[in-house]
């Protein structure tokens, strides 16, 4: 899956960057971010949890 679709586009700053390699950087660190976490985040909510959840919202009413 690229990464393009799942990513929202960058806010470019008024100013460049220090240096290409800031960006290279950022770049290089968002790509392994998603490539290690995405299935994860991808992953729906145990129930248990939304049970939690559901059962807070409950009390604090």
């Amino acid at each position: 899956m690229p990464l393009k679709e799942n990513c929202p586009p960058r806010q470019q700053p008024d100013k460049k960057s220090k240096n290409s390699s800031d960006d290279a950087f950022e770049l290089w660190l968002k790509r392994g971010l998603h490539q290690l976490f995405d299935d994860v985040a991808n992953e729906p909510v145990p129930d248990e949890l939304l049970r939690l959840i559901e059962n807070d919202r409950e009390r604090k009413k």
